[in-house]
């Protein structure tokens, strides 16, 4: 049997990316892992057990290659109107359909889908 544990995206600064978290989807530091090369950080929900983890690697300066973007994370806003009014404005909604989902764009590209719920 199996269960979803945690989804991985890469970022170049990480307390960038753990504010842009923490404002847009109130997400935040569950548990950490550091080394001399990297540092894991594990986010969460408060409501699920499913985390996402930001791996910072200390010597990446080049943003990373998310080739097509064919992928993403999805979430469900439990007030869509109040979480879409959010993300317009920090100016994150990238793209939108009519009311059904939207997308935001992190401060590393990548995109996270916004379902009803």
């Amino acid at each position: 049997m199996f269960t979803f544990n945690h989804f991985n995206f890469n970022v170049l600064d990480l307390q960038r990316s753990l504010a842009f978290y923490a404002e847009a989807l109130e997400m935040h530091p569950v548990r950490e892992r550091k080394t001399d090369h990297f540092q894991l950080t594990y986010l969460g929900d408060g409501r699920s057990d499913f985390t996402l983890e930001l791996t910072w690697l200390f010597d990446r300066t080049e943003p990373y290659d998310l080739g097509e973007q064919e992928f993403h994370l999805a979430m469900t806003a439990s007030d869509y109107e109040a979480s879409y009014a959010r993300h317009q404005a920090m100016g994150c909604v990238c793209q939108e359909d009519n009311g059904r989902f939207y997308f935001i764009e992190d401060p590393d590209g990548y995109w996270i889908e916004i379902l009803r719920g």
